[in-house]
């Protein structure tokens, strides 16, 4: 009796490394196609892949992290003209995520996507969209204030926002700084996100 018992525990033990190789593979696989990727439909194509693996492993954030984040880059197209549209399919994404699990991540693509419905009129949104994504940050900051991308983000913002009202490049670039220290220093686990050192350098070049 033991011995059949340690023998179906050692097939269930094996059945779940397999299935968790199988998941690092095929997260691998579309992070690669993820990075080059270029149009809508190929963003909008991975999204869809990306929620499936999610819903196929129903404990993994991350899946649905990368779902959100296709649909994220898809709002920065100026091919996309409906904001809202794309974004509640952002929102959608990251509810999945944070049913699973609330980190810095996710708060990240929570700011970019109020940022996106904000910018569609800064003027009227900015009560609403506007303080949604000021949230998202700190909530962002408050869950991993080593997170170069938060840094990045904020001084985004800041360097969008005229200077009577407190923004301009000499507010942003402390925040593009810290950013690209962070971003040198970090040790991302596997699969996890290492966009934006490039763009924070780019900006931080900006406020020379």
């Amino acid at each position: 009796m033991q011995k059949t018992l340690l023998f179906f525990s050692l097939l269930i033990s094996l059945s779940g490394v397999a299935q968790s190789d199988k998941y690092v593979q095929t997260m691998q696989k579309n992070i690669a196609l993820f990075d080059s990727a270029k149009s809508i439909d190929q963003l909008q194509s991975l999204a869809s892949t990306f929620e499936r693996i999610g819903d196929a492993e129903k404990t993994q954030w991350l899946p649905y992290y990368y779902a959100a984040l296709a649909q994220t880059w898809i709002g920065w197209n100026p091919a996309t003209k409906d904001k809202d549209a794309n974004s509640q399919k952002i929102n959608a994404y990251l509810a999945k995520a944070e049913a699973i699990e609330t980190n810095s991540e996710l708060y990240a693509v929570e700011n970019m996507s109020a940022t996106q419905q904000m910018l569609v009129n800064p003027q009227e949104r900015w009560a609403t969209n506007g303080k949604d994504a000021a949230a998202a940050l700190q909530k962002g900051m408050a869950a991993d204030p080593s997170n170069p991308r938060l840094y990045y983000l904020q001084g985004m913002s800041l360097f969008g926002t005229p200077t009577q009202y407190g923004g301009g490049k000499d507010k942003a670039k402390p925040l593009f700084e810290k950013s690209v220290a962070l971003f040198k220093a970090a040790q991302p686990k596997p699969l996890y996100p290492t966009w934006g050192q490039k763009e924070a350098e780019n900006m931080l070049a900006q406020c020379q």
